[in-house]
């Protein structure tokens, strides 16, 4: 009840029921009692005539009833009004502030009615602001820390090419420490490498090696384009890869000199106690075991050559002289090689290969789908038309692989195999990207694994 009465709406109401009812008073009051009898009273006892009629007429009354109601209208919508008033200037000052970012502005007030609920609601409001923007701050100041103190350089500019932001590192790669605020980029590479301008023009990601400081320095450059408060701006990252890349660089030699070494050291070990052995057995004059202990040390001889001679494929493997390629004769001449199942209709587009390393890649793979353990009739070959690439797969029902393994597969000199190189999938990864396409490995649902080649249908 208590709530009811303090709100502005019951406050409003009793005001309006008030002037309503003085209206009507004052209306009797001048139509009926008690002025009428004060008039005639005064004209015959007193003598007294103020020129009023003894009796006013409906009209007349009414006439003095508004003449009495404007004024207490008035004063009275003029309390009614005046808390919001107030309360809309000052709203109208907090908005104000909260344009200029200040948040500190808050109304003080005791109203126990909608305004005071909406005024503590402001404040409120205004207190959560304050919060939010303090931990923005404190966040924008934590990421100004790290990109500042990051070792990529960073740099920022707008529509007009010109720097709007960037961080220690790219001051000392691009002006020797010195500020690039408002500085044009574009005239500021002038002076650097011609291979470091190139990329920066071609607005792609690239991977360039230039001459900085009498030495060679490896960059990766990633270019974004992105709108910032509703401007066009361009985000560049200059990484150096120099040293990351000597450590991956010593890391894959030394993996190369363990496999070589293992490899050699099987074969050359065998080798040295055949021929010690074939040396006293003619020692001996038994000679009917020599042929035996030769040809064992021809094979292994053969075996050693083959290793080398796959190593050297891998290092020397051309170019591909990619042609238009008829799928039938292709096909007939890939199951020469190795026994799959070709699953779903040929694509009506020739591919767009060289026939003769796209088939090495595709006797490996089909050769890894048996030695996978699958049946000779799940392993499958499809062909695909994907937009303006051609995709090629490669199925097996085998055990498939680990995340780790999968992972890896695809580097040079990995195997989980006893006796295998790490080359197969190294060689089909090289092959497939200098064709301009990619390769990817992943483990089917139903069990095993499948091999995608996603190359391009014609030139680029």
């Amino acid at each position: 009840m208590l709530r009811g009465l303090s709100s502005l709406e019951a406050r409003m109401v009793l005001l309006l029921g008030l002037a309503g009812l003085a209206g009507a008073l004052v209306f009797a009051g001048v139509t009926q009692w008690p002025l009428p009898q004060l008039l005639v009273w005064m004209h015959h006892d007193l003598g007294i005539d103020l020129g009023a009629p003894a009796h006013f007429s409906f009209y007349g009354g009414l006439l003095i009833s508004v003449a009495f109601l404007l004024p207490l209208s008035i004063w009275l919508g003029h309390r009614v009004m005046s808390p919001v008033t107030k309360l809309l200037r000052a709203l109208e000052g907090a908005v104000a502030s909260y344009r200029d970012g200040d948040f500190s502005f808050s109304i003080a007030s005791n109203r126990r009615d909608e305004l005071g609920q909406l005024i503590r609601m402001h404040n409120t409001l205004g207190h959560t602001l304050r919060d939010q923007r303090q931990n923005l701050a404190q966040r924008e100041l934590l990421l100004d820390t790290v990109v500042q103190n990051t070792p990529v350089a960073l740099v920022l500019t707008d529509a007009g090419g010109r720097v709007t932001y960037a961080n220690i590192a790219a001051r000392h790669l691009f002006n020797e420490g010195r500020t690039l605020h408002g500085l044009n980029f574009v005239e500021l590479l002038s002076d650097s490498p011609e291979a470091l301008r190139r990329a920066v023009e071609s607005g792609e990601d690239a991977l360039l090696t230039v001459e900085m400081d009498g030495s060679e320095e490896t960059f990766h450059l990633s270019q974004r384009n992105f709108r910032l408060q509703g401007r066009p701006h361009r985000l560049q990252l200059f990484r150096r890869m120099t040293r990351e890349l000597s450590r991956q660089e010593v890391s894959t030699w030394k993996r190369v000199i363990r496999v070589i070494s293992h490899e050699l050291n099987n074969s050359l070990a065998p080798i040295s106690s055949l021929a010690h052995s074939g040396a006293e057995l003619a020692r001996r004059g038994d000679v009917s075991r020599l042929p035996g202990v030769f040809a064992t040390i021809g094979e292994r001889a053969k075996h050693l050559h083959s290793f080398i001679a796959g190593y050297a494929s891998f290092a020397k493997l051309p170019a591909p002289q990619p042609i238009s390629i008829a799928w039938q004769p292709f096909l007939e001449s890939l199951s020469l090689h190795c026994k799959f199942k070709l699953r779903g209709a040929l694509p009506e587009q020739p591919g767009w290969f060289d026939a003769g390393q796209i088939e090495q890649v595709l006797i490996n793979l089909v050769k890894n789908a048996h030695e996978s353990g699958s049946a000779d009739d799940e392993v499958s070959l499809s062909l695909a038309v994907i937009g303006r690439d051609l995709r090629i797969e490669v199925a097996d029902r085998g055990p498939g692989m680990s995340e780790t393994v999968l992972a890896q597969a695809l580097l040079p000199f990995y195997s989980t195999k006893r006796s295998g190189t790490g080359l197969g999938l190294a060689l089909a990864r090289e092959i497939v990207e200098a064709h301009g396409g990619r390769i990817a490995l992943a483990n089917r649902e139903e069990g095993g694994l499948r091999v995608s080649l996603l190359l391009p249908l014609g030139p680029r």
